[in-house]
This record gives C-alpha cells, structure tokens and sequence, in this order.
C-alpha cells in the first residue's frame, strides 16, 4: 500500500554523541613493606627462690614463749577446738624451750585427752576438770622460797595465813568441774589450794560451818550456778578478795549462767571480782595474780 501523500513522516531526533570516557589514571605502585625488625630475644627467666620451709607449728600455732616473764603467767593452751596432734605439738614445744613452771591444756575432752597422752606419755590427765599438763618444773630456789613463805605463815606471820593460799567453793556438786579447773591451775602454778564442796545458800548452816577454812584464804573463789547468790554471802562474810565464778548450771531461766552472771555483777557485798561464765581457768588466774601483787608488796 502506498503511503498518504498528505503524511508527513515524524523526524528522528539526532543521538547525542557520547562524551569520550577519561582514562583512567594508571594504579601508583605499592610501596614495599618495611622489613620487620627482628625480635630481641627474651631474657631467661629467673630461677624462683626455694620458699624456706614453714615450721610445722606455726602453720596454726605461734608460742608466746616469754608471757611468763612479762605477766608471772605462763601461755596455757585451750584445748577445745584444737586436734590432739596440734595441743601434742604445742605442749610439746613449751615443754622443750622450758622456762615456765606449768605447761597445760584447759576444756581437754576425755577422748581428746587419750590421744595426747599417747603422743605425750608423760601427760597427766584430770577428768574432772578437762586439764592436761606435763609435769610441772619447780627451780629449787623457788621451792626453797615457798618452804620458807610457808613456816613464817604457819607460825603467825601476816595474821597466821599462809602466803598464797587460795580456797575455793562450790554452791553445789555439779558446779565442781569449773571449781576442779580452778583448783588444778592453781596447783600447777604453785599455790597451795583447798577445795570446799557444795555450800550452797540453800543450807546457809553448811557454809556457816566453813567460815574457819574460809577465812584462812587469802582468796576466795565461789564457784555458784542457778541464783547465783553464794559468792554475795561469802564476800559479807571474810576480809579477803572473792572471786565469783558464775556456772551454766540450773534450770531454763538460769539461761546457761545468765541468772548467775548478773546475780554476780550485782552483789550487794561490795568489791566481789566476777569472771565469765564456767572459766574456772581465768578465777584462778586473777588469785594468782592478787597473790604476786601481794608478795611484790611484802617484798618491797
């Protein structure tokens, strides 16, 4: 078919010529790696110092060897809470570096006590008052002194009483393994000490028939569970220093030597000394000291 002459053909635009593409810049060469300076090489290590060997002992024990010449107290052990072989080790150290009169354990169970005694054979054992010691070591000056103390005691001398005796009392029976512990300390440290046995307030006759005994103490220590109330009585009773011992003996509201503590603390005899609750140990440690400040008074 023939096209129309009237039609006009549409006129193409003309393409635009493409812009020329840049060439592209040539790629700046890599510069070469430095090369890596060697490493310096290490020093050899040190050999490590061998550590000095621990003394056994002091991996749970440090012996305070010079107390007694400090305090007139030798370092006594306290046994509960301790192995048998550690109180061995330690009781047997203080025995070879010497120097104190008494080498001792307080609150020594029975069976705790076997054990030591198999490690120690020379250890003696109070059942009663849970005290182990080694044999005590008396200088023979001391002895000598004492002997000599006690004759000017026994023929009248400072009122007819002998230096350095110390009686102790219980309330009742069951009071007397603090009142044993007292009395073995005592003994082990040289003073000469009596033990009289329940003297409770419930018979005040019973402690009224001991007041000869009593008051030829130069201490007295009152060993009392439930009310507590003997050390009170003996202290309106004698001239010299009471020490009360409070014990975990009684009933509920005792509540393990409360009642006797307090009772205690609040004698209406004044001057009454009192120590913590069944430490028959530390009553006798404060007679034994008022003993030494006595004779270092007599002495000067």
């Amino acid at each position: 078919m023939e096209a129309d002459d009237g039609a006009e053909a549409a006129e193409v635009d003309p393409v635009d010529p493409v812009d020329p593409v840049d060439p592209v810049d040539p790629v700046d060469p890599v510069d070469p790696v430095d090369p890596v300076d060697p490493v310096d090489p290490v020093d050899p290590v040190d050999p490590v110092d061998p550590v000095d060997p621990v003394d056994p002992l002091e991996q749970f024990a440090r012996i305070d060897h010079t107390r007694q010449s400090r305090t007139g107290m030798p370092e006594v052990v306290y046994g509960e809470g301790k192995s048998a072989q550690q109180m061995a080790s330690i009781l047997g150290a203080m025995e070879q570096r010497g120097g104190q009169r008494a080498v001792m354990a307080t609150r020594v169970d029975a069976e705790a006590a076997q054990q030591v005694c198999s490690l120690l054979p020379s250890a003696v054992y109070h059942p009663l008052a849970r005290v182990l010691h080694l044999p005590p070591v008396v200088a023979e000056e001391e002895e000598a002194a004492a002997a000599e103390r006690r004759e000017e005691g026994e023929s009248g001398g400072a009122g007819g009483r002998r230096d350095g005796h110390v009686v102790v009392v219980t309330a009742g029976t069951t009071d007397l393994p603090v009142a044993e512990e007292a009395r073995v300390t005592l003994a082990l440290m040289g003073v000469q000490v009596a033990l009289i046995a329940d003297v409770g307030v419930a018979g005040l006759h019973r402690v009224i028939s001991q007041l000869p005994r009593i008051r030829q103490a130069d201490v007295v220590i009152v060993v009392a569970g439930m009310d507590g109330a003997l050390p009170s009585v003996i202290s309106g009773l004698v001239d010299t220093p009471v020490i009360a011992v409070p014990t975990s003996v009684g009933y509920g509201a005792s509540f393990g030597g409360v009642a006797a503590l307090l009772a205690a603390l609040n004698a209406c005899a004044p001057g009454v000394t009192v120590v913590n609750i069944d430490n028959g140990f530390g009553a006798a440690a404060a007679a034994a000291r008022i003993l030494m400040a006595g004779r270092a008074s007599t002495a000067k």
